[in-house]
């Protein structure tokens, strides 16, 4: 992680008690206020408790990223964390009514709509809500019927990464990961997850056009048995599946992995270990997965005005700044761009942070739906479920 310079509590806290009544491009005052709706801010309730990917929510451990104790101590709200492993254990722990909120990819941020699980979110109580980019608002993955469902965290495509002190010749795609060679069997490094059957998918699009495949998360029962194929075919080069960044940085470090799909973070990390091997990282030309994170309260949450200001600070050049460099992920505002040139120039640049089109080759992860997420009725396509019980053969658990 490079230094952070040059930050302001002052400044922080300032843009976090900003005067609510930002504007928003949709309406946020509907008539019939729907469950968990909050007309007007109040004074935080004391505590917050949320669901984060590893990384959301800083408070020092690397020197300079903290915007975790700013927050606390501008609204007395103690912020408790639990870390999901991937988003099906997130919605599980939204759907314990354990928690006001969360942070939460496309995968579960739809579901977690459609089941009702969590507010809309009134965004006009929000003064930072404005500066977001408008790529980011009003998206398939955080609004619901022009409604917005919570606000932007980040997003970042899943690369692919490699051991540049043994594949000295950089990668261009993502064949070595699918089809491997005897410099990385046995050590290439996967996702544990069953979105990661999207993955296959997206390397089916590039090899097997014949199959039709137009969206990685919607296949129909031919493009999904030959996705689960292909990743049973995987498995036999030796995979090596991670849930927890930290094995995936440790397995890197020590030389056991050498290729395989992650996430910025993990480089970045890795690039901190003077003693790990050098790696690069790549978004291949067939294009990637990805994701997309929103801030979410829950419909029933027990805090509420702690929730929403912390959705507020997440949007505010300082915490966004600070916690999408620390990620390796691209900003949400061109002020928490500004603010992410004093700890890291040029990454907003290197994230693509205001390039739309760059964006047009992640797909973000979505949810698997029966009626293939679109109007023809005569298709139908693999369930969340089916997918799940796919992975789960797979994986032997």
């Amino acid at each position: 992680m490079k230094r952070f310079k040059g930050a302001t509590v002052a400044a922080a806290l300032a843009l976090l008690v900003a005067a609510c009544g930002g504007t928003s491009e949709v309406s946020s005052s509907p008539s019939e206020k729907p469950a968990g709706w909050l007309e007007t801010l109040g004074e935080g309730e004391g505590e917050l408790n949320l669901i984060i990917w590893p990384g959301y929510a800083e408070r020092g451990e690397y020197e300079g990223f903290n915007w975790v104790d700013p927050f606390e101590e501008a609204t007395g709200c103690k912020v408790n964390t639990t870390a999901m492993t991937d988003s099906n254990n997130g919605v599980q722990l939204l759907q314990s009514g354990q928690y006001d909120g969360g942070s939460f990819s496309g995968d579960a941020s739809v579901r977690l709509m459609t089941a009702g699980d969590v507010a809309p979110v009134n965004v006009d109580l929000l003064s930072n809500y404005a500066n977001v980019f408008s790529g980011l608002k009003n998206q398939a993955h955080n609004s619901q019927n022009g409604m917005p469902y919570g606000v932007p965290h980040g997003r970042g495509p899943n690369l692919l990464m490699w051991n540049s002190d043994l594949i000295t010749t950089p990668l261009t795609s993502w064949d070595a990961v699918w089809e491997g060679n005897s410099t990385v069997n046995g050590k290439i490094s996967i996702y544990d997850s069953s979105i990661y059957i999207a993955d296959a998918a997206i390397h089916l699009m590039a090899k097997r056009p014949e199959l039709g495949i137009t969206n990685p998360y919607q296949l129909n029962e031919e493009q999904f048995a030959a996705a689960i194929d292909l990743l049973e075919k995987q498995e036999e080069l030796g995979v090596v599946y991670w849930s927890s960044y930290a094995d995936q940085v440790a397995g890197f470090a020590s030389g056991d992995l050498v290729v395989g799909t992650t996430w910025q973070f993990m480089a970045n990390v890795l690039g901190t270990d003077a003693n790990a091997p050098k790696v690069q990282t790549l978004m291949p030309a067939e294009g990637s997965t990805g994701w997309s994170d929103t801030w979410m309260m829950a419909t029933n949450a027990k805090n509420p005005n702690c929730m929403y200001l912390w959705m507020n600070h997440m949007m505010s050049a300082e915490a966004n700044g600070q916690a999408t460099v620390f990620f390796g992920e691209a900003a949400t505002s061109q002020a928490a761009c500004d603010y992410a040139e004093t700890i890291s120039p040029g990454h907003c640049e290197l994230t693509h942070a205001a390039d739309e089109a760059y964006w047009e080759k992640i797909w973000y992860w979505a949810t698997p739906r029966e009626d293939c997420d679109d109007d023809d009725a005569a298709t139908t396509c693999k369930t969340q479920d089916d997918w799940v019980e796919a992975w789960t053969t797979l994986r032997g658990n």
